[in-house]
């Protein structure tokens, strides 16, 4: 299983130690990541969640009732992950999100909660885009 978490242990909570071993050069996007939410909406609050042996461990960030964004850890890499209601996929098409992020989550099946997305962050070109993200997100 290619894409599932680096961190499959569940007895083991991922540390920033762990983290930084295993994302490199990616775990300052992370944190990146991280900060663009907690400036956004500093009442956020983040949780490392155990989905089982299948996924591993993934990290979320919430408001009071919902999750605004997960960060799933990869070797050497991240990925982000949102769901966005209707209301926020209307803004998003409206915005100045890239072109490629628009279609996949135009493409995206559309769930009760919204339609999701996994974005792969290895470097810094996405975070102005994430940073948007993250803003219509909490805005809906």
């Amino acid at each position: 299983m290619s894409d599932m978490s680096i961190f499959t242990d569940k007895e083991i909570q991922p540390s920033d130690a762990l983290l930084q071993q295993g994302l490199g050069s990616g775990f300052i996007y992370w944190k990146k990541v991280e900060e663009l939410v907690m400036e956004k909406y500093p009442e956020g609050k983040g949780t490392w969640n155990f989905s089982g042996k299948k996924f591993g461990w993934s990290y979320q960030i919430k408001d009071k009732k919902r999750a605004l964004i997960y960060l799933l850890p990869r070797r050497g890499y991240f990925k982000v992950a949102l769901v966005f209601g209707e209301k926020a996929f209307q803004e998003i098409l409206n915005s100045t999100v890239s072109q490629q992020i628009k279609a996949e989550l135009s493409t995206a099946p559309k769930y009760a909660e919204g339609r999701g997305i996994r974005i792969d962050v290895r470097d810094e070109q996405l975070l102005g885009d994430i940073g948007q993200l993250i803003a219509i997100k909490i805005a809906h």
